[in-house]
């Protein structure tokens, strides 16, 4: 089936934004301080917001029909780290809700206060809303109807001990997502599974055990009589375009790097992605934004398979 026009789609991740306000020391006393001291030793050094903002404003001149953000907006769950992503979306990027998904990473369910307060959905609500009524009082998965696509959001995002960042859908999230896959709306168009843990690896045990997503194989059981669909994710850091068949047809599975960080190798240095689909639902192009430090500008370029 073809759509009136094509929908070209901007990829953001792993924004990482950090603001420490009202937090310090007495919030600190829990998974944060290890957290916070990665951030004192490590990650202040390498994770800046100018390319995130910059980015964000550099949407304007690309004719984005649509912004996805798969998870971690925030460095510790704190509230002022999520009002700086509202102000991102809502300043920078100057579009409305309903032209920006948003889904949560690890780091935005960082404590068990903070899922218990469901404070993701506290401030990103709007960015969650869905086109239709899935079954059930659970925000996800939500589906956003947009021409030849439909963008499923789910969330890997689990409160985790220190130093582990593995995620987790759910039997029940994907019980959900296996009815939304049966829903005429979403047969017919071309599904966009947003996520912030990619399905498709680590491969080492240890890895996989601190950050992979722990039901991987089930969530690719459901999707396996997909003859097409796309699952775009971020937690790793780097930009990545694997293929993964299944019994129906193949996944596209592409990896967003995280929108702040400065490092010196081209698939993983600070950017974004941008996904061109066809009226018919077919991913047409893949292209990447890559964020020059020198300049403070981005470079564009075919993003290859991985």
């Amino acid at each position: 089936m073809r759509y009136e026009r094509a929908v070209r789609v901007a990829h953001f991740s792993d924004l990482h934004l950090l603001d420490l306000t009202g937090a310090v020391p007495g919030r600190l006393f829990n998974k944060r301080f290890t957290g916070w001291v990665n951030l004192r030793l490590h990650r202040e050094h390498k994770h800046k917001p100018e390319p995130v903002r910059l980015g964000a404003q550099s949407l304007r001149g690309l004719d984005i029909d649509h912004v996805v953000v798969t998870g971690d907006v925030s460095n510790l769950a704190l509230e002022r780290e999520f009002d700086l992503a509202r102000e991102l979306f809502e300043q920078d990027m100057g579009l409305s809700p309903d032209q920006i998904s948003v889904v949560p990473g690890n780091h935005d369910a960082y404590t068990r206060g903070a899922v218990r307060s469901r404070r993701f959905l506290q401030w990103f609500q709007p960015y969650t809303s869905s086109d239709l009524d899935v079954g059930g009082d659970q925000q996800f998965p939500f589906v956003r109807l947009r021409g030849p696509i439909a963008l499923i959001g789910l969330s890997t995002a689990v409160a985790r001990p220190p130093l582990v960042a593995a995620g987790e859908l759910g039997k029940r999230q994907l019980e959900r997502l296996a009815r939304v896959l049966e829903h005429p709306e979403v047969r017919k168009r071309t599904p966009v599974f947003l996520q912030h843990h990619p399905p498709l690896g680590p491969d080492k045990l240890v890895d996989f055990v601190l950050k992979g997503l722990w039901d991987a194989k089930a969530e690719l059981a459901v999707l396996d009589e997909l003859p097409h669909g796309v699952v775009l994710h971020g937690h790793n850091h780097e930009r990545t375009w694997r293929e993964h068949r299944t019994r129906g047809g193949s996944l596209d599975v592409l990896g967003a790097t995280s929108a702040s960080l400065l490092h010196e190798h081209e698939r993983r240095v600070a950017g974004f992605n941008v996904y061109d689909f066809a009226d018919d639902g077919r991913l047409e192009a893949v292209e990447t934004h890559r964020f020059d430090p020198p300049s403070r500008t981005f470079a564009a370029a075919p993003l290859a398979r991985s």
